[in-house]
């Protein structure tokens, strides 16, 4: 079975282009930014933070009340903010004006990012979803957020529907899917694991590093997909991946 799920991973997911996607195994990423107690996660203080340290950046989208796409990893804004409420209740304005918990540094929007990085470094789009959302806005936002921007950048997701629209809307980006197996993930079982890798036809993976070593990611990593992985939070973790990825996304003690 797990042969024949293999050369259906192989006949439903070409290998992509070398050229296009070549550049994703050449960095380490921060994952939300090189995020402290005095820079939070995803803000332009911990992005400009891992630009000093020579590395790629990862970040999270969230859409706006007025479909703009935020620099904000959680649907609520309570854990990193003195504000109660949805991310989307507010626009990207009211956003601006927003600051993290004990910060003086405020929300920022993709934009912001695109003009701080200048192509200096690459950029990890993780764009959020969930069951009845209606992600493909978001990839509206996004893709709007990087028309005209020639720095290296991919976008990716838990949802396979992004993967799907970005190659079909926007087949100039570079689009990959995120995986996980645990109980927070939609993919625990090996069958929906692969059902998403098929609709979702990625060209690189970032799989969850306490999954790895797995028969599918190392087949489709054989056959020439980049695999990223995360969270790399411990130099153990950081060996790990050494061994069974091609690129780590880090924070914390996993930042070499």
């Amino acid at each position: 079975m797990r042969s024949l799920l293999s050369r259906l991973d192989r006949f439903l997911v070409p290998s992509p282009d070398p050229a296009r996607v070549g550049w994703l195994r050449e960095w380490t990423y921060a994952h939300r930014g090189l995020h402290d107690e005095l820079a939070p996660e995803n803000s332009l203080a911990a992005f400009a933070g891992a630009l000093e340290g020579g590395m790629g950046v990862e970040c999270d989208i969230q859409r706006s009340r007025d479909h703009a796409a935020m620099l904000m990893h959680d649907w609520e804004l309570d854990r990193l903010t003195g504000v109660t409420g949805p991310t989307a209740c507010y626009s990207a304005e009211e956003l601006a004006r927003i600051a993290y918990l004990d910060s003086e540094h405020m929300l920022a929007r993709l934009d912001d990012l695109l003009e701080l990085v200048d192509g200096k470094v690459p950029i990890l789009v993780e764009i959020k979803s969930r069951r009845r959302y209606d992600v493909e806005e978001s990839c509206v936002a996004v893709r709007d957020a990087l028309a005209g921007y020639e720095g290296r950048h991919a976008v990716m997701s838990f949802d396979p529907r992004v993967s799907r629209w970005f190659r079909r809307h926007s087949p100039n980006t570079v689009q990959g899917l995120v995986m996980r197996e645990d109980h927070y993930g939609m993919t625990q079982k090996a069958w929906q694991r692969h059902l998403a890798l098929w609709f979702a036809r990625p060209e690189f993976i970032a799989y969850h590093v306490a999954a790895l070593p797995n028969p599918m990611v190392s087949s489709l990593r054989a056959g020439g997909m980049p695999v990223l992985t995360w969270t790399v939070d411990t130099p153990d973790l950081r060996d790990h991946a050494r061994v069974h990825a091609d690129a780590p996304i880090v924070e914390g003690a996993g930042v070499a």
